[in-house]
């Protein structure tokens, strides 16, 4: 039997994920229970909001250690994607490190020197789709964003987008995957890969 635990903490977002899964039958709880979230077969890591404000808040209860101590399928989602990574450009903050990447601000410009509008906000399409989560995914699938940094490329990429540059739209490294779009707002393309993660 699946036991879902979505890791409880200061950033937003949670109230989406939990509907998605439901409409998918299966109920998940919200944690920040270090046994609970050890215990469960599959953990989500989702959030909406700031790095720098975000590390503190999982440092002082002890889930950056946990988190990286686990060995379940666990999928970081948005801003939860972007702290799995090395460092972020937001606040200057060191991230978890599951993917040894730095997150960046989008630049001001495009090189024709164009004004990037940020957020990038809105559905935007994937390419170079990689992994088992992916499956059953169309190349060039429309995901749902809202985001104003970036994970670059990298040898963990399993899903680029382009917004100005080439992003990595969806990373993974072993037993942790990363998705930069909201899944649980991405229609039929976002619940399959809700479903892939599910059933590895």
């Amino acid at each position: 039997m699946k036991t879902v635990a979505i890791i409880k903490y200061n950033a937003g977002n949670i109230r989406s994920v939990l509907f998605a899964l439901e409409r998918l039958g299966v109920a998940a709880t919200v944690t920040d229970d270090h046994e609970l979230i050890r215990q469960s077969s599959h953990v989500i890591f989702p959030g909406v909001g700031a790095a720098n404000s975000a590390m503190p808040y999982l440092q002082e209860r002890g889930l950056d250690q946990l988190m990286l101590s686990l060995t379940q399928p666990f999928l970081g989602i948005c801003l939860g994607m972007q702290l799995m990574c090395r460092h972020s450009e937001e606040g200057d903050t060191k991230c978890l490190g599951m993917f040894d990447i730095a997150v960046r601000k989008f630049p001001a410009t495009d090189d024709d020197g164009q004004r990037i509008k940020t957020p990038h906000m809105g559905w935007n399409s994937l390419y170079n789709l990689q992994s088992p989560i992916m499956k059953g995914v169309d190349e060039n699938a429309f995901m749902y964003f809202v985001h104003s940094y970036y994970a670059e490329i990298s040898s963990h990429t399993i899903a680029a987008c382009n917004y100005a540059l080439p992003f990595s739209a969806a990373l993974q490294k072993d037993n942790f995957f990363g998705v930069q779009f909201h899944t649980e707002k991405s229609a039929a393309a976002g619940e399959q890969i809700l479903k892939n993660f599910l059933a590895l």
